[in-house]
């Protein structure tokens, strides 16, 4: 006890002697971190405070540091629940063969469900359960977690799948514990796909940041004070200053956001890449090296790290035993036993809540799902004719990430339904059916995730590769075959699959656009579920989301699957 003492005292002593001439940097962390604590507060009191439905929002200028302040807490914490969940869910459906035949297919359901699938019920449950905000908060933080983590989970997986033979190999010869493996092996080479999925997966909850953030059901009031509240006021209203100013609040936030967070991580991230020699130019992040330069950081760092190296003992950190964990194993077998449980309750209630569906309804529902399976196939191969080389670009040079990842940021990262109703009355007026224009709307949704898997399988490209191919004279059209195709395949083969998720969720908003004259009804699918939540009408819309995700595992069955068995077996590192 006295030993543990005197070292706690002598980190402390140690502490206090690094932070003892503190600069100018030190100062402005310590009051960004006193600011953001008293932001905290707010929120606290925010949540805790008795929910009265705005009959009135505030549209003033002064309003919105509040407002942006609460829509970026809550995407936030949904990106801490997106990370737990991608690490915890990828990792079992990756090591555990029994759970991935259902994990997987429950994956590709789960980020197919609109938003709207999930919405209705979550709120009027966390509503019953917690009378004050603190459950519209919960429900809000959820919904955005749904339009996060599965582009997150995807690349996580099938990182996992695709580590190199050579690492693998190394485990085993040090025979390295399951949790030494994760630290040293996986989590390291899944980072740089993980670091832009993860951008992608804020970007995603941002899409629905109005429908999350000012949901009403029938007479019912749902909304809370943020961003996507204010946007959405200001539309009723018609008051086009406001809305300008939430468009550049959002625009402030998500530069801020890249330039303080993202950068850092992109910078950081870049000792991850899988590299057997060659000279790659050094990435940048201002924020990043005024950080190390404060010695306030500095000796928090050193008194952590010194922390957590002295509870690893020198047993912990020499080669383990067997990569094999017979109580992860049988917690692995008892959560799936869990979750079947729990899915076959769910599958009684949906039978008996489609009970009363007609079968003239099922064939109008599957007939409306084969239309929009068209747009989505038709968005997804129109984003990649772009996407692909911006992407190899932006993704091969550094100078071009530090310009364009800013710009790409506040691009994917803005609500596009917030402009939906200006581009559905220009594409009306020069005569475009709502029938095509809806393809242009759901593609302003979907082609980040082509964009930003690509940047992330183009900036993995070891460099030892690319000199090898300027040695041997390997240029232009040929380089983009033998070398850039091959090596972004298995990134890209995830932004489809997650382009094709969100093209299906984006559906109920580019399929059904209502303005203030009138409502643009395309025939889909996601049509058919915005009418039916319009109407109350549960039934059909659970009927349609059982047609849309029985669609989507099919094709993901059938075709994505196939395309991932090919990235794994042909162009993956490790191969």
């Amino acid at each position: 006890m006295n030993l543990s003492f005197e070292r706690i005292r002598g980190d402390a002593v140690a502490f206090l002697d690094r932070t003892r001439k503190i600069g100018w940097i030190d100062v402005l962390v310590i009051a960004g971190v006193v600011g953001l604590t008293l932001g905290l507060v707010n929120l606290a009191g925010e949540w805790r405070s008795p929910h009265v439905p705005p009959k009135q929002f505030d549209l003033s200028p002064s309003a919105l540091p509040l407002y942006t302040f609460y829509s970026l807490m809550r995407g936030l914490l949904a990106y801490v629940l997106s990370l737990a969940f991608t690490l915890v869910y990828g990792y079992w459906a990756a090591k555990d063969k029994l759970a991935q035949r259902l994990l997987i297919p429950l994956l590709d359901i789960l980020q197919s469900i609109p938003v709207l699938g999930f919405l209705p019920g979550l709120v009027i449950s966390l509503n019953a359960i917690f009378p004050s905000n603190t459950g519209l908060e919960i429900a809000a933080i959820i919904m955005i977690f749904t339009g996060q983590a599965w582009n997150m989970t995807f690349s996580f997986y099938h990182s996992l799948r695709s580590i190199p033979g050579d690492q693998r190999e190394a485990a085993a010869v040090y025979r390295f514990s399951p949790w030494q493996t994760l630290k040293w092996v996986e989590l390291p080479f899944s980072t740089m796909g993980l670091v832009w999925n993860s951008m992608m997966s804020m970007a995603g909850g941002w899409f629905f940041l109005m429908i999350n953030e000012a949901f009403q059901l029938g007479d019912n009031d749902y909304r809370l004070p943020g961003l996507g509240s204010y946007m959405s006021f200001a539309q009723e209203k018609d008051d086009y200053a406001a809305m300008a100013y939430g468009v550049f609040a959002m625009i402030l936030m998500i530069v801020l956001l890249d330039q303080f967070f993202w950068r850092p991580v992109v910078v950081w991230a870049q000792r991850f890449r899988v590299e057997e020699g060659g000279y790659q130019e050094t990435m940048h992040s201002w924020f990043l090296e005024w950080l190390q330069r404060s010695k306030l950081v500095g000796a928090m760092t050193r008194t952590v790290r010194n922390l957590f190296s002295r509870k690893e003992s020198p047993v912990a950190r020499a080669p383990a035993g067997p990569n094999y964990h017979s109580g992860g194993l049988l917690v692995a077998r008892g959560l799936f036993a869990l979750l079947l449980g729990v899915l076959l309750y769910g599958t009684w209630q949906l039978v008996e809540l489609l009970k009363n569906v007609p079968i003239e309804e099922w064939l109008s529902i599957s007939f409306a799902g084969i239309v929009t399976l068209g747009r989505v196939l038709i968005s997804t191969a129109l984003g990649t004719l772009w996407a692909l080389p911006a992407g190899l670009a932006i993704g091969l040079s550094p100078r071009l990430s530090r310009f364009f990842q800013p710009i790409v940021q506040v691009a994917a990262s803005f609500p596009a339904p917030m402009v939906f109703p200006i581009v559905v009355v220009v594409m009306s007026a020069i005569g475009i059916d709502v029938n095509w224009f809806s393809i242009a709307l759901m593609l302003m949704g979907t082609q980040w995730y082509i964009l930003f898997n690509v940047i992330a399988g183009a900036m993995a490209i070891p460099a030892d590769l690319k000199e090898s191919s300027r040695s041997f004279n390997v240029r232009g059209m040929q380089r983009f075959w033998v070398l850039y195709a091959p090596s972004v395949f298995p990134y890209l083969v995830t932004g489809w699959v997650t382009a094709a998720g969100g093209a299906w969720n984006a559906s109920i908003v580019s399929e059904y656009v209502k303005t203030k004259s009138r409502e643009y009804i395309a025939t889909g699918i996601g049509a058919k579920i915005s009418v039916a939540t319009a109407h109350a009408n549960f039934s059909v819309m659970a009927a349609s989301i059982v047609v849309m995700s029985a669609m989507v595992v099919l094709f993901n069955r059938l075709i994505w699957r196939r395309l991932y068995h090919i990235a794994e077996e042909r162009y993956s590192l490790n191969k």
